[in-house]
C-alpha cells in the first residue's frame, strides 16, 4: 500500500526532531506535526530557559566571593524585563535552527495538532495524512493538583513569561523542578519558601545527596517548609496566601501576588485520538516495549509521553534508536542502565547508577560507601561555609562502581565524564590507579580511601 509518509512524527520536540532527522538519513519520507513552536519544553519550557536562568541567577554571589579576592564591591541591579527578553530571543534563534535542520534533512513541518483516525491515518490541522510508521512525541505538561485555591497558582512553564519579577515567591514541591525553580528565585533577589510534604527533596535521590541539596539551599536562604500535611491558597488583596498545615502546627505565608505550583508533569497523551486506535496507556502513559512499539505494530512512541524515564537526552536516544532500527537496519534498543542525571540547585546535584539505599536493596551487605566532604578550595578566601560531597557506591564482591553522586559546584560537568566510567564496567581500582587533577574538586573521586 502507497502512504503520504513512510514515518509521521506527532510532536515537534527532543525526541520527535531527533527521530525524524535520524529516519530521513536513512532515505525515509518524514513528516512533523507541530502545534506549538518547535523544539519542545526542552527548548521552549524547561531545560534551556531554565539553564539560562540559573546562570543569571550566580552573579549575585560571584560578586560578593570576588570581594574575598580583593576586587572592590560591586553594586548592580537586576534587570528583570532585558533578562526575559534576552532569553527569548535566544529561544527565538533555536527555533529557527530546528527548522532550518528539519528543512536541510527533507522533512515536511505540518503546524497543527494531529489526531489518530486509524493506524495508518491522522488528521492533521485541515489535512489528511496517511504514514506506513507513527512515532508519538507529544511530551508531558505541568499539571495542578486538587489544591483547594490552586487556580491562583502558576505553573511552571508561566515562570518563564512573568512581566516583573515577584518580591515573594512560594514554591510548593519537592520535586527538581520546584528545587531548581526555588534557587533560581532566591539567587535572583526574590524572597523564597519552599513547601514540601515529605522531609527532605528529591525523593528518588540518594538520602545523602538530598540532604546535602537541603541544607546547601536553606545556607543559601531558601525557607523551607517540611512534612506539608495539608494546604490550601487563597487570593488577597495583598496577595496569595498559602495556609500549610505541618506536625508542628498552621503555618500561613504570604506571597507577593504569585504562588509557583512545581507538582510533576503528566504525558500529554490526551485528543491524541489513541481511542481509535486501541494504543494501550497506563495513568496517560504510552506502554511501550523495549523497541519503542505500542500494542500497535505499526504505531511507536518516545519521550515523556511513555512510560520510561522522563529526561530530554532519553528521549532522543529512544527516537535515533528507533529510526537506527526500523528504517537503518541496525538493530537496537534503548539502555536504561546508569543514565547520569543533574539537578541545577544551588548547590548543584548530580547523580549516575545506583543510590546506596538501591544498592544495598540489591546487593545485601555487599557494598562499600566511600565519602569525601569538604569545602573547596574557591571558598577559602571569600571565607563562605559552601561545601562539596561526593560519593561513590561499590560492590564490594567485584570492587565495581555502582553509582557516583555529587552535590557542588560543576557537579553535572564532572559526573558526565565519571558516567563514561561508570557504564564502562569501572572498578574502585580503576579509580584509584587514575592520576587526580591537582588542584581540583574532580580529584576527590579517585582519592576517596
Amino acid at each position: 500500500m502507497s502512504y503520504d509518509f513512510d514515518l509521521f512524527v506527532i510532536g515537534g520536540g527532543s525526541g520527535g526532531i531527533a527521530t525524524a532527522r535520524r529516519a530521513a538519513e536513512y532515505g525515509a519520507k518524514v513528516g512533523v506535526a507541530e502545534y506549538s513552536k518547535l523544539g519542545g519544553t526542552c527548548v521552549n519550557r524547561g531545560c534551556i530557559p531554565k539553564k539560562l536562568m540559573v546562570y543569571a541567577s550566580h552573579f549575585p554571589e560571584l560578586f560578593t566571593d570576588a570581594e574575598g579576592y580583593g576586587w572592590s564591591a560591586v553594586n548592580s541591579q537586576l534587570d528583570w524585563p532585558k533578562m526575559i527578553a534576552s532569553i527569548d530571543n535566544e529561544l527565538l534563534r533555536l527555533n529557527g535552527i530546528y527548522q532550518t535542520m528539519l528543512d536541510k534533512s527533507k522533512v515536511e513541518v505540518i503546524p497543527a495538532r494531529a489526531k489518530f483516525i486509524d493506524n495508518h491515518t491522522l488528521q492533521v490541522g485541515e489535512r489528511t495524512v496517511t504514514a506506513d510508521k507513527i512515532l508519538i512525541a507529544v511530551g508531558g505538561y505541568p499539571f495542578r493538583p486538587e489544591i483547594p485555591g490552586i487556580e491562583h497558582a502558576l505553573i511552571s512553564d508561566e515562570m518563564f513569561y512573568l512581566p516583573t519579577q515577584p518580591k515573594k515567591i512560594v514554591i510548593l514541591g519537592a520535586g527538581y523542578i520546584g528545587c531548581e525553580f526555588a534557587c533560581i528565585m532566591n539567587g535572583l533577589g526574590t524572597e523564597v519558601t519552599q513547601i514540601i510534604r515529605p522531609e527532605l527533596i528529591l525523593r528518588s535521590f540518594d538520602s545523602d545527596i538530598r540532604s546535602a541539596v537541603q541544607e546547601g539551599m536553606i545556607r543559601h536562604g531558601v525557607n523551607i517548609i517540611n512534612n506539608a500535611q495539608d494546604l490550601s491558597i487563597e487570593k488577597t488583596d495583598n496577595g496569595v496566601s498559602v495556609t500549610v498545615i505541618t506536625k508542628d502546627g498552621k503555618q500561613t505565608v504570604l506571597a507577593d501576588a504569585i504562588s509557583l505550583a512545581a507538582l510533576g508533569r503528566k504525558p500529554n497523551t490526551a485528543n491524541l485520538g489513541l481511542e481509535n486506535v486501541n494504543v494501550k496507556t497506563h495513568e496517560g502513559a504510552i506502554l511501550v516495549d523495549a523497541s519503542s512499539q505500542t500494542n500497535v505494530e505499526n504505531i511507536y512512541a518516545v519521550g515523556d509521553c511513555t512510560d520510561e524515564i522522563q529526561l530530554t537526552p532519553v528521549a532522543v536516544n529512544e527516537g535515533r534508536a528507533f529510526a537506527d532500527t526500523v528504517f537503518g537496519n541496525k538493530p537496537r534498543v534503548m539502555n536504561y542502565a546508569d543514565i547520569p542525571t543533574a539537578v541545577f540547585t544551588t548547590p548543584e546535584a548530580a547523580t549516575v547508577g545506583l543510590t546506596e539505599e538501591e544498592a544495598r536493596e540489591m546487593h545485601g551487605d555487599n557494598i562499600k560507601i566511600y565519602r569525601s566532604n569538604f569545602r573547596p578550595m574557591y571558598y577559602v578566601l571569600p571565607n563562605k561555609q559552601d561545601r562539596t560531597l561526593m560519593k561513590l557506591v561499590v560492590d564490594s564482591k567485584t570492587d565495581r562502581i555502582l553509582g557516583a553522586h555529587m552535590v557542588g559546584d560543576h557537579a553535572a560537568e564532572i559526573i558526565q565524564g565519571v558516567a563514561i566510567a561508570v557504564k564502562m564496567g569501572a572498578k574502585k581500582a580503576d579509580f584509584d590507579a587514575t592520576v587526580g587533577i591537582h588542584p581540583s574538586s574532580a580529584e576527590e573521586f579517585v582519592t576517596m580511601r
